[in-house]
């Protein structure tokens, strides 16, 4: 016959289990401490870095990309905040916030022609216009660091992706799987017909005029009938470029 261990028995074991669980956790806490003190010195590396290249980061956007790419690795976010260290050595807080206000106005003086959705390389190109006179050279990198922080007003600033391309809204306007698969079809000549989303997209009559109808509705679209061949066309200003002339007028 088996015997069950006694009291004895099961205090030792409690005990040890109670070592056990007092060296995990030793070792945990030297792990943490040694990551600790090892994120510590990447930090203060980085900021005799960023010290050492502050002309470089400022005026080179691919630099800057690459600056934020090691930022983002140790848990620091440059643009968090006006004020500190960033802001007084980089002034890139600055800088993105600067960027972020004219965005906001080029995407207000063309949301009548383009319904509120524009071409992020479009806007960029927009931006880099308005700042030509600006020492600091704009990438598509530092627009989209700079939409993420407009994201806090509440107002529908994001980038969405369709196809390829990415386009920049700035109206809370919902595009469902419709819309987006007739803005990419669009893309190839910045227009569409019925007909063409039909046969392209093997849609019914009735699903390509009630998709298009919407977009137009919310005046992601422009209409034109004037075509020689009598079909009517379906103009998208944000994935054209009829916008530019519009901010440069």
């Amino acid at each position: 016959m088996r015997r069950r261990p006694g009291i004895g028995g099961l205090q030792t074991a409690a005990a040890a289990r109670d070592q056990y669980r007092l060296l995990g956790e030793n070792v945990a806490k030297i792990r943490t401490d040694l990551m600790k003190e090892q994120l510590a010195t990447f930090r203060s590396q980085l900021e005799e870095f960023a010290r050492k290249h502050k002309n470089d980061i400022r005026k080179n956007p691919a630099f800057r990309s690459q600056f934020h790419e090691m930022c983002a690795k140790v848990g620091v976010d440059p643009l968090a905040s006006n004020k500190g260290f960033w802001a007084e050595l980089l002034g890139i807080g600055d800088f993105y916030y600067e960027l972020g206000v004219q965005i906001v106005d080029i995407c207000l003086a063309t949301r009548l022609h383009n319904g509120g959705l524009i071409n992020l390389q479009e806007l960029c190109n927009l931006l880099r216009q308005r700042r030509k006179s600006d020492r600091e050279a704009v990438s598509e990198d530092d627009c989209l660091r700079a939409i993420s922080k407009l994201k806090v007003l509440g107002s529908g600033f994001e980038v969405i992706s369709v196809g390829k391309k990415k386009l920049v809204r700035s109206v809370p306007t919902e595009l469902n799987k419709d819309h987006n698969e007739i803005l990419e079809l669009a893309q190839a000549q910045g227009f569409v017909t019925v007909d063409e989303v039909e046969r392209r997209l093997c849609w019914t009559s009735g699903r390509a005029i009630d998709a298009l109808d919407t977009l137009l509705d919310e005046g992601l679209a422009m209409i034109d009938d004037e075509h020689r061949d009598g079909k009517r066309r379906y103009w998208f200003p944000c994935v054209s470029s009829i916008s530019t002339s519009v901010v440069d007028s």
